[in-house]
């Protein structure tokens, strides 16, 4: 059976090196808040090439402390809007709505999957303070005309990098795009943690500074609370194992590439529709989405020949419960490219002979 994410393997990569990291902080008795934070922030900094890392809980928190600064700045109020994709993870839309803040769907397009820039700027009110684009499935979603609007309209732009990692725009990194960026280091991410972590990137030093309080009960000084906030700190153990993996992010980008490559070149079954492809830097192939009508045949075949696969996403935001709100909406490409999607087997471990028997089985398809 090829899964569809060998973890397992994934660590085991760096297995020596994770190992000494771990034993490091446990030897050190200091388990929050340490060198190993400050050391990884500022070589994530250097990576993403930004002035600020800020190191959080998870990648929910990233952009929901990102919202919440700019309320506390006085950025932004409650009831005011913020652009978003319809085709998203729905953490992008939670942290908005965690905010008080009103999300505007935008449909993407269906050739690359990104929010449509050509359907932005209808949708652009008084009460409009950001644009959040989301570099799903590791493509690029920036766009010189999205960056154009946000300077004509004075609106933040906001990245959620959770998937794309080391992907670039014009030789940037992305969550160096816009005025800020949340990332996601969980365990399945081009860059993850053994469990749980994300962190912010800016160049806004106010806004690095309200996040950081935020993110630790709403101090900048112990036992004086500027903010409400809420404890969402990266522990040592996560820093220190981001720091090692990330020495090798480059390199497991380019095997993911090289595995992205071969499927673009020799997937060839009609059935199946493949979304545009990208200049090399423009797509680190977090996922690999391929489309079929008959979605849900073509996964039972792929498991019954030993290809392990995951659908993302099978609900967009504005068909769950917790937003019935929006139930009656209707965003059709959104909801096509929900009904359609398949994500192939994709990581730094998978082998091109395993990529080749994917393959050979999706092609053999009727």
């Amino acid at each position: 059976m090829i899964k569809f994410l060998d973890l397992q393997k994934v660590t085991q990569k760096y297995s020596g090196e994770i190992h000494d990291a771990v034993s490091r902080v446990i030897d050190s008795g200091w388990y929050l808040q340490g060198e190993e934070n400050d050391q990884f922030e500022k070589r994530y900094s250097e990576f993403i090439g930004c002035k600020y890392t800020i190191g959080c809980a998870n990648g929910l928190d990233a952009l929901i402390w990102i919202f919440r600064a700019y309320v506390e700045m006085g950025v932004m109020r409650p009831g005011d809007e913020v652009i978003v994709p319809a085709n998203t993870y729905i953490a992008t839309i939670l942290a908005i709505t965690e905010n008080g803040l009103k999300p505007i769907l935008v449909e993407p397009k269906l050739n690359t999957l990104e929010i449509d820039e050509d359907l932005i700027e209808e949708v652009i009110t008084p009460r409009t303070k950001a644009i959040v684009i989301v570099h799903l499935y590791g493509r690029i979603a920036y766009t010189e005309k999205i960056g154009a609007l946000c300077k004509k309209y004075n609106l933040k732009l906001v990245e959620d990098n959770a998937q794309a990692h080391g992907c670039m725009f014009k030789g940037r990194k992305t969550g160096s795009l816009g005025d800020a960026a949340g990332h996601s280091f969980y365990p399945g991410k081009n860059l993850g943690a053994l469990g749980d972590g994300g962190a912010v990137t800016t160049n806004d030093e106010e806004l690095a500074v309200a996040i950081r309080a935020l993110a630790n009960y709403g101090s900048q000084k112990k036992y004086v609370f500027k903010y409400m906030g809420r404890n969402s700190r990266l522990d040592e153990i996560q820093a220190a194992v981001l720091d090692v993996k990330l020495k090798y992010l480059e390199e497991d980008n380019a095997h993911r590439k090289m595995i992205g490559k071969y499927y673009i070149d020799h997937i060839n079954n009609p059935h199946i529709y493949l979304p545009n492809t990208l200049p090399e830097e423009q797509n680190v192939f977090h996922l690999f989405p391929v489309f079929c009508e008959r979605r849900d045949e073509l996964q039972a075949y792929l498991t019954r020949n030993g290809v392990g696969t995951v659908i993302h996403y099978p609900i967009p935001p504005h068909k769950q419960e917790c937003y019935k709100q929006w139930n009656e909406l209707s965003f059709p490409i959104t909801e096509r490219i929900a009904s359609q999607e398949l994500s192939l087997p994709i990581s730094p471990v998978l082998t091109i002979e395993e990529a080749a028997y994917v393959v050979n089985v999706l092609n053999k398809w009727e």
